[in-house]
């Protein structure tokens, strides 16, 4: 993605993760998420044009991006769409605006809090399949690994591989909300209760309350600020259809971001084998095999393998969530998308917890086959 109008992300923040957050509300929550990108961006408030950051309230229409200019100032580009505002897919958004010169410096982001405040809550599942015959998140991811097992040959102790090692990074992650709570091994995976076939509980992300945000803007205008910009070189977006709508086939999204994966490794003019490090969309541990396979990274059908040699560790030749992701750092409703682009810049500034040495290229995978649609973006050290 070179353009005369770079964009690049110079500015990021994680909140606080918790279980609960019983002490904050959504305002407080998601002006801290965007005042501390703004803020580690080396920018004031009113340096920002563009905010795609659902609205908690109070006033304004809630979720209305446009109410931000109430802090910020007049605004040249909003958005709306929860899901827009999160994530690779926000990322993406925002670097078009920026590049198009729609807007020259952009925030993402927005927090999660449980029907307290006003704001944002978590991602429900209000969709035909589910209402009918009672199905949700978890049941919908395993139908697409029990299909892979079978076709494969991919076994429960590959899956708990990829648990284990996620976790063991979170729990020693300070930020973290698993903190503490390992080492976990995969016989402890495989003893934990089974929530729906192949996922026993410790195979599950963890839910919990937070927030995060980014600051995009062009690498012309990033040379006058103190953190090194990470530069967007590619992305690519794929829709099988409305999430959770209908069950998540195997032969239908089984390998869902292929597409996306050609699209964005083609703009930015690199291959899987050139990441350094995977910040990727984990629900469960399975779909951290299938993204591997989706990606490029292995052949399908390979991914149970791959993980069992260790190339998911920090220090393995994939690198995957080294900041604990959904599975042990958290897990905020869309916003969790948001926390995968700040580990992929904290990993390319050199900053980050668990530290990938000499990391420079970074992809960001968000969603997946149980959720039917996939956003990805590679980004890239600035030289």
């Amino acid at each position: 993605m070179k353009t005369p109008r770079q964009p690049v992300v110079v500015g990021v923040h994680a909140t606080e993760q918790a279980l609960s957050l019983p002490h904050r509300d959504a305002m407080d929550l998601a002006l801290e998420a965007v005042t501390g990108a703004i803020a580690d961006a080396g920018l004031s408030p009113s340096d920002v044009d563009g905010a795609q950051v659902d609205w908690p309230g109070p006033g304004g229409v809630p979720g209305e991006g446009s109410s931000w200019a109430r802090l910020l100032g007049d605004l040249r580009w909003t958005s709306d769409a929860m899901l827009d505002n999160a994530g690779s897919r926000g990322l993406l958004k925002a670097a078009a605006a920026v590049s198009a010169g729609l807007a020259d410096t952009v925030v993402v982001g927005g927090c999660r809090l449980v029907s307290r405040g006003g704001g944002p809550v978590g991602a429900g599942v209000p969709v035909e399949f589910a209402d009918v015959w009672g199905s949700y998140v978890v049941a919908q991811f395993a139908l697409v690994a029990v299909r892979h097992m079978h076709q494969f040959g991919t076994t429960s102790r590959q899956l708990a591989e990829v648990a284990a090692t996620i976790r063991n990074n979170g729990s020693t992650n300070p930020e973290a909300m698993m903190y503490g709570r390992g080492p976990y091994t995969v016989d402890d995976v495989l003893a934990s209760r089974l929530v729906a076939t192949p996922f026993h509980l410790l195979d599950c992300c963890i839910v919990g309350e937070g927030g995060g945000a980014f600051v995009v803007t062009t690498a012309e205008r990033a040379r006058d600020l103190p953190r090194p910009p990470v530069a967007v070189l590619g992305g690519g977006m794929e829709y099988h259809q409305a999430a959770y709508a209908n069950p998540a086939l195997y032969r239908e999204v089984g390998m869902i971001g292929r597409d996306a994966a050609a699209r964005a490794f083609g703009t930015a003019g690199v291959g899987p084998d050139e990441v350094d490090v995977f910040s990727l969309y984990d629900p469960n541990s399975f779909e951290v095999i299938r993204q591997l396979e989706a990606l490029g990274v292995c052949a399908e059908g390979e991914g149970g393998p791959l993980v069992e040699t260790g190339a998911i560790a920090v220090d393995g030749k994939y690198p995957v969530n080294p900041d604990g992701g959904c599975l042990s750092y958290a897990w905020n409703g869309t916003q969790q998308m948001t926390l995968k682009v700040v580990e992929a810049v904290r990993q390319l500034r050199g900053s980050a917890v668990h530290q990938v040495t000499g990391a420079e290229v970074a992809v960001v995978g968000n969603a997946g086959s149980g959720a039917q649609h996939y956003e990805m973006s590679v980004l890239g050290r600035i030289r």
